[in-house]
Order: C-alpha cells, then structure tokens, then sequence
C-alpha cells in the first residue's frame, strides 16, 4: 500500500484572517463601520472618528463605552471570539450589530493594529497588532471606554491596495457610513474629522429629527413628515419628504431593520411604490425609515458585511412600509386630491401660454437673457425655452456663423445629412422633434440631442469658447449636508469651469454669485444642488471617481431642455442644426440615442409602396 503526500491542508490562522478580511474589510469604510458598531454595541453616547487621508493612513475610532479588562481584550483579537452569541440557536435573534467576531482579528491581520481599552477611569491595558502578530500587552492611563487605531491599512496586502479609490471617494464612503449611524442613534454624539478638520458632528441629544439636520442640514429636515405606525406586527418610524422635495439619486433614503442600516430589493421597492404616481421619473424621496420587528423573524446572516437581510414574510414587509409612507403623507396632508390635480394642470397650462404667472415661479425668475443676443455657450438664438415664458415666435432664423442648412460644408460637418432639405413638422409630446428631409423622416429627443450639444461645449470639442455667466441680481446661498459640502470643496474648480460662480461660505454653505447664462428662467439652486447630488452618488454609491469628463457629462444633463418642455419651430430647427455640427449626432454623452431615421424606402415598404 502506498501514500503519497496529501494535497488538501490546513490553512494557518495568520492566512484565515486575511481570507475574512477579504470579505469583510476591503476598504477604509468598511473597518469604521465594523468599528463603529463595536463601539455602540459597547453602549457609547459619545464616538470621537478621526481619519489621515480618507483612512487610508489612520482610523482612530474612540469611545465611552463599557470597555474590556485585558482578558476581553486578548480574546477580541482572535478569531471568532465575541461576547453577543454563544450558541448557533443565538442566531436567531441577534440583538446586536456585530455578531461573528471576525472584525478585529480581520483588520489586525492587514494594518498596525492598537487597541487601547479599560473598564472604568485609570489604567487601561494597550495591545498592538502588527501584521496579525500580537506583541506584549502595555499599560497607560486613560478614561473608561475604548480607542482603536488603525494605521497604514493594507500594507502588507499591495494587492488590495492599489484597488482603492481616490481621496474623495473613500472619504465619502466613511462619511455615508457615520451619517447612517448618527441618524440612527440620535442619543449618541458623533464627531468624524478627517486630516485635522471637522467633517461632521451630531450633538447626541436623542432628537432623530435634530440629528438629520445635523446630518442633511437644516433645510432638508423642515420639510420632512414623521412616520410612526405598526403595521403587520412591526413598528415603523421615522421621517419621509413630501412628493415635491426630491434628489435624483438614492443617496437621501436611509432604511433600518432593528437599528441596522441595511438594503434590500423589497423595501426599496415599497418605497418607491409608496411614491408612484406622486414625484417625478428618477427623482427620489427623502427617507429615514426605522423598522422594528422580532429578531426571529429576519436573517441577519446573510451577507460578510451584514448588510442584507431576509424576512420570513417579504410581502408582509412591503406591505407594511408602504403603508406607512402613504399614511404618513396623507396625515400631513402631503397627498395631491384630484382638484388639486387639475388646478395645478391647468396653471401650469396658464403659465405655458403666458396667460399667468406663479408668484413662486416669480420669486426665482432670473433674467439671463445675453446683452449681446448670444446665449451662454455661443449660440445665436437661445435653444432653451424658459419655463414660463412664450416661445418665441416662428421667425427665420438668425444669422449664425455656419452655412446655411443646405449649403454646409460637408468635410467639415460630417453629418449635414440631417439638414439636407430640411423641414421641421412639429412636436411630439412636448419631446421629440419631428422633422423631414431628403432621406426620410428624422424624429429627434430634444433633451439627449441639446444634451449633446451642451457637453461639446462643455469639453472644448467646439474650440476654446467661453462659457457665458450671467451675475445673479441678489447672491444666493447654496446649503448642502455635511458630506455634499466636504465632498464638493475636491471639485469647486470644475463646477466653476462649467459656469457657477460659488465659493464656501461657512460650514456646509456656498454663496452662488453666477450661474451659466444656458440656465435662463430655470432655478439655479436646484440645478447646482442635483448636479452636487449626482457627483455625490457617483463618488459614494457606484464607488467612482468624479472626473472632469462625468462633470461635463452631468452639468450638459442638468442644463439641457427636458422632456415635456415645448419648443417653438425656430427653436426646433436651431436644435437640429447645432446638433448637425457635433462630433456625433446619434448619441448623448451618456449613450443614449438621439436621432431615429425612418428612410423614404422604409417607409415606402411599410406601406407596400414598393
């Protein structure tokens, strides 16, 4: 008989740890969210973050909670050791954030490690990690509770290292991940400062409400609702906004399962069906929304990072936050009835024709109109209708600067095609332009193809041209939440390249004194605020670094036409003829389509013509 050597083995601890720290630590947030929740596990009411270089450098998380003796702290850096389960039937109902005790060995294993711990004032016990390898255990003096630190993570993993994301997105990251946690325990004070200098801080006054404000500013939180109901044998409670306050990501909807910020497809459908037929296409409500429900009745081991959960019963779950959205905006009165329905239709039908005016329409009516005729990117005439003015009227065109439509220089502009006999024939539900030539029938998306025409000025493909300000009458504050208002100081340069005039102005404030005259009538906050919002989303959700060209490419989407917009027929055939002088015609910057061409052949088979 024979043996041979055998190829399945045991994995040693040191390369254990570094596989969980694969799963549950791959960047700088996810070892403060890990140390976050030891901390408010621990009973903290005060949690001191201090971050060097977006965490890359330093995480030094401290707090007033319970502490360990020097045995606790030993056992807390081995693997699988925790004091908040003990047998598998625990799992079941889990009342804590943390429960696998993998989070301190994994962080160890892959940083210069020190945990800094006692029960009650005096001396506390210091152990550091370096690498996995634990050295002698010390003494210093210090206060009750605990203080972790965590230096040069990933430094012996080069390999994950150079996964990270820049400055800002890291840094955006940590901070997501705080606000959640401060929103959710408003007793509990926060304080987060990231290279010396504060980046955000709760007062711990237990007020959910106060600490939203401190989270999303003031502004945000006066227009929220409260929600507080049972429903199917679970407690919901929180804040939602009503159907006319939204962002266009899903960066403003915090959702709780038993005090743990979590997501799942079933309630984030809920809450959008709590919202339909009420707020916009791809815009988003504001939600903070608290679930309580029996521990025994949802899976809180489902994901490495304890993100995800499972209930027993979804549809019950859905059912339940639904509700409790729609009654909460009926109690607040924030639920449109049909007459009110119909008289908003019928001003806003008014306001189109220029019959009337809001006086709210007329609080933030700007002119932008150019002292010399141009519009903000060099256009002649102004693409752009305004919200609540006329159109204008059905004139020639003005003179240009180009050939005329059917005399374009065709090596120069590739795609005169589109004009070559062209002749406008109306508008299809205020959003697409339908025009003919003499290849067939062209229908146009105004939005993506003004979209188009936008981002090639934006990016220089027309030349270095200018981008046209017009000076705001009266400055206007622009106030942001704390993360937005971090966030945006990395980006202030390329925001003002694309036409906004903005500088700080204190905490998370900005003082807007010019906006890009390609705006004209339309609300300049708002459309400063989405576009802040969407590099937000950008740089925290999708986890990318906000370039030069995702700027463009965004600030073109916010200040083009919209769908649903109605354009004269001058400004339609402008339209087409920019867009005939862009580098492509037939696709938006995000990679939509603009253009549909039926030719005269197609359609002469569809009707059997040929």
């Amino acid at each position: 008989m024979t043996t041979s050597t055998p190829r399945i083995r045991l994995l040693d601890p040191h390369t254990v740890n570094q596989i969980a720290a694969g799963e549950v630590v791959e960047r700088p947030a996810a070892a403060l969210k890990e140390l976050v929740e030891n901390a408010l596990d621990a009973g903290s009411t005060k949690i001191e973050i201090d971050l060097v270089d977006s965490g890359k450098s330093v995480i030094r998380v401290s707090d007033n909670g319970r502490g360990m003796s020097l045995e606790d702290a030993q056992l807390a850096i081995q693997r699988h050791a925790t004091s908040k389960i003990s047998t598998v039937d625990d799992l079941t109902h889990v009342g804590t954030l943390g429960f696998r005790g993998e989070a301190l060995p994994s962080i160890a294993s892959v940083s210069h490690f020190t945990l800094s711990s006692a029960e009650s004032d005096g001396l506390r016990t210091v152990l550091k990690v370096d690498g996995g390898v634990l050295q002698t255990p010390q003494g210093a003096a210090g206060p009750k509770g605990t203080e972790i630190t965590v230096e040069d993570l990933f430094f012996n993993t080069p390999a994950r290292l150079k996964f990270l994301k820049s400055d800002t997105t890291e840094l955006g990251q940590c901070m997501d991940i705080v606000s959640k946690y401060a929103i959710a325990y408003p007793h509990v004070s926060f304080s987060l400062t990231h290279n010396g200098q504060n980046a955000l801080r709760t007062s711990g006054s237990g007020d959910q409400l106060e600490a939203i404000s401190d989270v999303w500013g003031r502004d945000l939180s006066r227009a929220l609702a409260e929600v507080d109901t049972s429903v199917a044998g679970m407690r919901l409670r929180g804040f939602v906004s009503p159907p006319h306050v939204t962002r266009p990501t899903r960066a403003y909807q915090y959702l709780y399962v038993n005090g743990r910020p979590v997501r799942t497809r079933t309630l984030t459908a809920a809450m959008d069906q709590a919202y339909r037929d009420l707020t916009p296409e791809r815009r988003f409500a504001l939600i903070v929304l608290m679930v309580e429900v029996e521990p025994n009745r949802i899976d809180v081991n489902v994901s490495p990072t304890k993100s995800e959960i499972k209930f027993q019963q979804e549809g019950q779950a859905f059912d339940a936050i639904r509700i409790a959205i729609k009654s909460a905006l009926m109690e607040h009165g924030m639920m449109p009835s049909a007459a009110g329905i119909a008289a908003a239709n019928e001003a806003l039908r008014a306001a189109t024709s220029g019959v009337q005016e809001s006086s709210a329409v007329q609080d933030y009516r700007v002119d932008f109109s150019s002292p010399t005729g141009e519009n903000a990117l060099g256009f002649d005439s102004a693409i752009i209708i305004p919200d609540t003015t006329p159109t204008l009227t059905e004139a020639p065109l003005p003179a240009s600067g180009i050939e005329a439509p059917t005399q374009l220089n065709k090596e120069r502009y590739p795609f005169a095609e589109l004009l070559d006999g062209l002749k406008i024939l109306g508008q299809s539900m205020n959003t697409f332009i339908v025009a003919e030539t003499k290849r067939g029938i062209v229908i146009v998306d105004q939005h993506v193809a003004h979209e188009r025409i936008l981002y090639e000025y934006l990016c220089g493909l027309k030349g270095e041209t200018a981008i046209e300000k017009q000076q705001l009458l009266v400055p206007q504050t622009l106030h942001l939440d704390r993360r937005s208002a971090v966030l945006l100081r990395d980006k202030i340069d390329e925001i003002i390249r694309v036409g906004f005039d903005l500088e700080p102005f204190g905490g998370e404030s900005y003082v807007v004194r010019s906006v890009p005259a390609a705006i004209r009538a339309k609300d300049p906050l708002k459309i400063l605020r989405d576009l802040v919002d969407e590099l937000v989303d950008v740089s925290v959700t999708r986890r990318l670094v906000p370039t030069r060209e995702q700027i463009w490419i965004t600030s073109s989407c916010k200040m083009a036409v919209k769908a649903g917009d109605p354009l004269s027929h001058a400004e339609m055939e402008k339209l087409i003829v920019d867009l005939a002088t862009t580098e492509n015609p037939y696709m938006c910057p995000h990679g939509r389509p603009i253009t549909i061409t039926l030719s005269t052949e197609e359609l002469m088979r569809k009707f059997k013509r040929t």
